[in-house]
């Protein structure tokens, strides 16, 4: 199963930690790929294996303009994605009160309602917070990946 970090992103802190995670990915025993949601559609889901969203937020709890493609595409291509596994790395910025990463809530419950699964926990990633926002990533990517195999889903070997 290949591992794809999708990212949404509005400065860019979407994709870094994205790609932070996928470097990290062969110290797990997996291999993955980032994609940019830019010109992504449903059909992303088509292909076999893991998925971790990797989304910020942008104006009030929106996704990002890079991510409509994708999301309006859940909707407008709507199928059922039982077969999709998924985690989710948030980040936003807690002094929005309500829409604090509201892009990706957004992402989960369409998702979801189309039948895909959350693996563990979002990790969540506050603007506000002193941790560095890498490191809080990292040790949520080791425990999501070690969810993943307890379930049964398999990862790529690194090549």
């Amino acid at each position: 199963m290949q591992l794809t970090l999708l990212v949404g992103s509005v400065h860019g802190n979407a994709r870094q930690i994205a790609q932070t995670l996928a470097f990290a990915a062969p110290e797990h025993g997996a291999s993955a790929q980032v994609l940019d949601m830019q010109d992504l559609s449903i059909a992303v889901f088509d292909t076999p294996g893991l998925f971790v969203l990797c989304c910020s937020t942008t104006g009030s709890g929106d996704v990002p303009d890079n991510a409509h493609g994708l999301y309006q595409s859940l909707d407008a291509d709507a199928r059922f994605l039982g077969h999709v596994r998924f985690g989710l790395v948030a980040l936003g910025d807690s002094s929005y009160g309500d829409t604090f990463y509201g892009g990706a809530k957004a992402f989960q419950s369409r998702l979801q309602d189309l039948g895909a699964q959350l693996v563990g926990e979002a990790c969540v990633l506050d603007a506000l917070d002193a941790a560095e926002p890498d490191a809080v990533a990292l040790a949520w990517f080791a425990t999501w990946i070690a969810q993943a195999r307890r379930l049964g889903l398999s990862l790529p070997s690194p090549v």
